[in-house]
């Protein structure tokens, strides 16, 4: 009898519905917030990059952008989708350590990393580190001859080009705390420096122009800049680029009209200008690598809340208050996000007010969603934010002393727990 009621509560069609799971059944199973991935979603965007990139193109690859979101488990399916890892922190890369993901397929970013981190990568074989400035490279080579080991590199190239997106998530352009401006001098310096190092194997270049971006124009001008650079240091020094990183920051829908666009979108654009080029100035096209965050696991979270008190200040706006906040999403803070949103236990109702999504933390700033339209809304429905699964858990935080949430991972009607709730405990454990 017990079984039956919870097999019609996971089936309610009443209620909104998540990678073939009810989110009330979830949010009453694992308390909230929490953190919902759909891993069906997330094998689908795996399986597009593959059919529509790496086997429409000989010599490419993908590496995922673990920074948007990394846990064990996705590393896991990353691993088991045949697609490699971009990360940024020892942190990042102990996590693939942990699940025996392939080091050769790992690639190290990051414009400031300190001498464990690099260390770690080196000891640990990775297949890529991406070179920031001239300092790096000199700490690369110490460390590598340490080893006695070769490693394989990539400059990091800021191709000046501004994108249309939020200025905390651009990153190509000129004045950058990223990479090494495209100077042809510096660059030529550089590039001379690595060939003249014994445990320093230079294989290409890499450029990453932003976040977030919802048009392709700016690849190809960036594409463009790059080649030519290829060229004149083919023409120069001697130099041959055998491997091309293009980066990531493709765009996902998050509100309004602005839609999620196929990886092809990006790539053929991507790969049709750099055959051009190429063929233009009689280059060998290289190796060509996308390392896509966002796009793969963005639209394939959700985050579901407890709809608390609720105030209406007549004439102004209605305030519903909701047991999460900054803590778990700092994006709306940080970058003004745009989110849409269902009240999960009333998905099917007319929607009949708007009321503004506040966040529980002491900050006049905590608001998730101004205006949100809903039904009528009362203290303890369920709120079910979408196109979280990018920089929410891997932004979340503690303040206020709030426990970070718990994620659990759906699949095909079926959930599991991937990441424990914290407990207070957790939240002072390492305090003396």
């Amino acid at each position: 009898m017990l079984l039956n009621k919870m097999k019609k509560r996971v089936i309610n069609m009443k209620n909104f519905t998540f990678g073939g799971c009810d989110t009330v059944y979830l949010a009453e199973k694992y308390k909230t917030p929490l953190y919902v991935i759909s891993e069906d979603c997330i094998v689908d965007r795996c399986n597009e990059i593959k059919r529509d990139f790496i086997n429409k193109y000989e010599n490419t690859y993908c590496a995922y952008a673990s920074k948007a979101f990394l846990t064990k488990e996705m590393a896991r399916i990353i691993k088991r989708e045949g697609l490699g890892m971009d990360v940024v922190s020892a942190g990042e890369l102990y996590t693939a350590i942990k699940v025996d993901f392939p080091m050769e397929n790992i690639i190290f970013h990051g414009n400031n990393k300190t001498m464990e981190e690099i260390e770690m990568a080196v000891k640990h074989d990775v297949g890529r580190i991406v070179v920031d400035n001239l300092q790096e490279l000199d700490v690369i080579q110490t460390v590598a001859s340490g080893y006695k080991r070769r490693v394989n590199v990539l400059f990091r190239i800021t191709p000046g080009v501004d994108v249309h997106t939020h200025k905390y998530i651009q990153t190509g352009q000129v004045d950058s705390k990223f990479g090494i401006p495209l100077e042809e001098q510096l660059i030529k310096k550089a590039v001379l420096k690595a060939m003249s190092l014994d445990n320093v194997n230079l294989l290409g270049f890499h450029f990453h122009i932003g976040s977030q971006i919802h048009e392709n124009n700016g690849y190809i001008i960036a594409v463009k800049k790059i080649v030519f650079l290829i060229k004149t240091l083919r023409d120069e020094i001697g130099f041959i680029t055998r491997e091309l990183n293009t980066g990531g920051g493709f765009g996902i829908h998050y509100s309004g009209e602005e839609k999620r666009k196929p990886i092809s979108y990006f790539t053929d654009a991507i790969m049709e200008t750099l055959l051009g080029e190429c063929n233009r100035y009689g280059l060998e096209r290289p190796k060509v690598i996308i390392e896509p965050g966002r796009w793969i696991v963005g639209e394939a979270g959700i985050t579901l809340y407890t709809i608390g008190f609720i105030k209406e200040i007549p004439g102004v706006r209605i305030y519903a208050g909701i047991d999460g906040g900054m803590p778990d999403n700092p994006r709306t803070c940080l970058y003004n996000a745009q989110y849409e949103a269902i009240i999960a236990n009333k998905y099917m109702e007319k929607l009949s007010k708007k009321v503004t999504i506040a966040g529980k933390c002491c900050e006049s700033g905590d608001i998730l969603i101004w205006d949100l339209p809903v039904p009528e809304i009362e203290r303890g429905d369920i709120l079910a934010v979408l196109s979280t699964g990018a920089y929410n858990y891997s932004m979340a935080s503690n303040y206020n002393r709030h426990p970070k949430p718990a994620v659990v991972m759906v699949s095909q009607g079926k959930d599991r727990l991937i990441v424990k709730r914290e407990t207070y405990e957790d939240v002072i454990k390492n305090e003396i």
